[in-house]
């Protein structure tokens, strides 16, 4: 059947039920929301992590668009406010002239339209998001510092500003581990396994890991509870804090690498960060050890498709990864061989 004739056939059906297309269309259009009425009810059932990475990008789209129903805006459009939030980024340290936030808008369009697929409100061949491409993503100017360069910016960290004490504390845990900054923030004192000198770690996507760690890192951090905790005996909560008790953000994180960047004038010039140290680390595993040891590392345990079946039989044990880490720190580990 032709589409002429398909639309024949339809129109009569619609003439014998007594309907006419624009009455038929106006109750289509009163079952669909505005996309500000949508943005609000997938937000409440969203994962903290998503609404974290796309909390900001989804109320620029419920400021553009908030009104309209859900339906109405076009792929056009979204590459326009793409294109607007690009030119209003805000200008970081990293910042790369705002193509992370165009794709991450554009992301966060993406996981819009899709609920309001699985929810069928919109057709996927009628889909806006799936008609504009993300903008292609550069190469990461991140590498591993080398061991002179990574001893200076310890030094600074360990000698300046209001809490050294905890900075140095930080730049360990990141160095020994090549944990995210998002799980350092997540440690809690019941995170620790002291016993064996093991950390659990939560990062990005739901991962989870038990990470060795060194025996004076580990006494570090008992030390570190037992000095700022406000009940050291309450296991739950953050576990890194100021002297005040009160919980370490991501703002230390910022604050920290902005003042090496003023003691040390190409740290601010490359724009290093913390992510550099999970380079610097992984890099050295990968080399003094193998590329299955630093996958364990790293957290990257589940293989990919670039990686292959075979590296469903290499993964490396937390044995492994604490032989790398007692090399790598001059200090035996209670897991390592």
């Amino acid at each position: 059947m032709t589409a002429a004739a398909e639309i024949e056939a339809a129109r009569l059906l619609l003439e014998r039920l007594g309907f006419t297309p624009e009455q038929l269309l106006q109750a289509t259009a009163a079952t669909v929301p505005t996309v500000g009425e949508y943005i609000a009810t997938i937000t409440s059932s969203m994962p903290h992590s998503t609404l974290r990475v796309y909390g900001t990008y989804l109320q620029r789209i419920e400021d553009a668009w908030g009104e309209r129903v859900l339906t109405e805006p076009t792929a056009p459009e979204l590459r326009q406010l793409a294109e607007q939030t690009k030119h209003n980024a805000i200008v970081r340290r990293n910042s790369r002239g705002g193509r992370s936030a165009a794709e991450t808008l554009i992301a966060a369009a993406r996981y819009l339209y899709r609920r309001a697929e699985e929810d069928r409100y919109i057709r996927p061949d009628n889909n806006p998001a799936r008609q504009v491409a993300k903008p292609r993503r550069l190469a990461s100017t991140r590498r591993a510092i080398s061991h002179s360069k990574l001893a200076e910016i310890v030094h600074v960290a360990a000698t300046t500003g209001n809490d050294p004490h905890l900075d140095a504390l930080l730049l360990r845990l990141h160095i020994e581990t090549a944990c995210r900054r998002c799980g350092a923030l997540a440690l809690r004192p019941k995170d620790l396994d002291p016993e064996q000198c093991l950390i659990f770690l939560r990062e990005k996507g739901e991962t989870v890991r038990w990470q060795p760690i060194s025996p004076t890192l580990m006494q570090a951090f008992l030390n570190h509870i037992a000095e700022r905790h406000p009940t050291p005996t309450i296991k739950t909560g953050p576990l890194l804090r100021y002297r005040n008790g009160q919980p370490v953000t991501r703002r230390r994180y910022d604050s920290l690498w902005n003042r090496i960047g003023q003691h040390l004038e190409w740290v601010a010039r490359q724009q290093i960060s913390t992510h550099w140290l999970r380079h610097t680390t992984l890099t050295w595993v990968e080399r003094h050890y193998s590329y299955a040891v630093a996958r364990a590392y790293a957290g990257h345990t589940e293989p990919d498709s670039r990686s292959g079946q075979t590296a469903t039989y290499i993964r490396a044990s937390v044995q492994e990864v604490a032989d790398a880490l007692a090399a790598l720190t001059s200090e035996p580990h209670p897991l390592a061989a």
